[in-house]
């Protein structure tokens, strides 16, 4: 695409990677440059914390509020309720109000790291959709909104179809979902001046939808943008790990760990996540997404010291990359590992090797903890270890004990 952006948002979108595509480019640059724009992302309350998978768009409206223009957070208190299907196999389990309340407190932490919600022009604005989809007369809606939508070209749309190719049932709880986030665009022109709706390009056909619905009804001009679904060099989905999904709030990931898992990053991605993940210049971002052998280690450590940075602030960072640095060139035992804490009543006579190391995070199963002995790939403090049958008890807990799973990660066992 050889569009050349006048609006700093839109060049910071391209030159870091962020665009994959935009419903009008021209419309939306000159709308940007011709004063302060409101744009959203919705995020549905399904969880207690976002996860690395939400942090490019969170980036997004960093970048939409640095260059002068309101984010706003729009929690899908309502949608919620419903699930959205795009590109699910199986319908999500519903959630009841106390539940989703929960889980967007628990969002809602993660968001201050990264906006200023304040009263200023381009202060972030933190809205939930139950605001006015829980007060809706079905009627109402039926006549007013639901006439304006084609089940013909709802039926087209890829996230639908993918469904109803495979013969899984879609029902219509779910069906009305993509009417429900139209219609969230339309009320947040409505109510805040919203011209710009941002998400996922798995969310193309949703904001489309919003579009049409708000020219229809209040013949007003609104834009779409989406951003790349971001998987590693590797093929793999972005932010999912052997442990599970890398959780933004620190109580359900400790900053270590997120630490950890930016500096195992794939040298082959280390450059496209500078660009993406940190503030850094986009020079400087390729100039060491191109270095090779030790030196892309070091990229690699300031790329998980800028993101945790950002997440869990500087202190954070600086005793992440100390601890590292103490366990993996000192083979010392960093305080600030994940720790598995055991009273003498849980280890009893004894607890086996294999059952610690599944206990402590470093494998899913015992039988994944087997193998992982019989690779020599574990370790029990830096010494590789060979017996699966091994016993530990009390004495052997007389101090921590540090477990390795291969060289990247490591558990402490201690008794409490």
């Amino acid at each position: 695409m050889t569009y050349h952006p006048k609006s700093d948002f839109i060049a910071t979108m391209m030159e870091r990677g962020f665009l994959a595509d935009c419903t009008d480019y021209q419309g939306l640059d000159e709308a940007l440059i011709s004063g302060v724009q409101t744009a959203y992302i919705g995020y549905d309350a399904t969880a207690q914390s976002l996860h690395v998978g939400h942090l490019m768009n969170i980036m997004v409206l960093r970048w939409l509020q640095k260059t002068g223009h309101k984010p706003i957070t729009l929690m899908g208190g309502g949608t919620t309720k419903v699930g959205d299907p795009s590109f699910r196999s199986d319908e999500r389990p519903l959630l009841g109000p106390e539940q989703i309340d929960a889980n967007i407190a628990g969002m809602q932490k993660v968001f201050s790291k990264y906006l200023s919600y304040d009263d200023s022009h381009s202060g972030a604005k933190m809205l939930n959709n139950a605001e006015w989809l829980d007060s809706l007369n079905y009627l109402d809606f039926l006549r007013d909104i639901g006439r304006h939508f084609s089940v013909n070209r709802m039926l087209s749309f890829e996230s639908v179809k993918s469904r109803l190719d495979r013969e899984q049932s879609l029902s219509f709880l779910e069906f009305n979902y993509m009417i429900l986030q139209a219609y969230d665009f339309l009320e947040l022109n409505r109510r805040y001046g919203c011209v710009l709706q941002m998400g996922g390009s798995d969310q193309w056909g949703n904001i489309v939808n919003g579009i049409d619905l708000t020219r229809r009804v209040l013949d007003h001009e609104i834009y779409g943008l989406t951003t790349p679904l971001l998987t590693t060099s590797d093929g793999r989905k972005m932010g999912k790990s052997q442990g599970g999904a890398i959780w933004l709030n620190d109580e359900m990931l400790s900053p270590y760990e997120f630490w950890q898992f930016w500096r195992n990053t794939t040298d082959a991605d280390v450059g496209r996540f500078l660009k993406i993940f940190t503030e850094l210049p986009v020079d400087e971002c390729e100039r060491m997404g191109a270095l090779a052998g030790s030196e892309i280690n070091e990229a690699k450590i300031r790329l998980a010291n800028e993101v945790t940075t950002l997440l869990h602030g500087a202190d954070a960072a600086t005793t992440a990359e100390a601890t590292a640095r103490e366990v993996f060139e000192k083979g010392g035992v960093g305080g600030d590992l994940p720790t598995l804490t055991l009273s003498a009543a849980d280890l009893g006579d004894g607890m086996s090797i294999v059952q610690l190391i599944v206990k402590s995070g470093l494998a899913k199963s015992g039988k994944e903890a087997k193998r992982l002995i019989a690779e020599n790939g574990a370790k029990m403090d830096d010494a590789p270890l060979t017996d699966a049958g091994l016993m530990i008890d009390a004495g052997a807990l007389s101090s921590p004990i540090k477990l390795s799973a291969g060289k990247k990660r490591h558990a402490l066992v201690q008794l409490g």
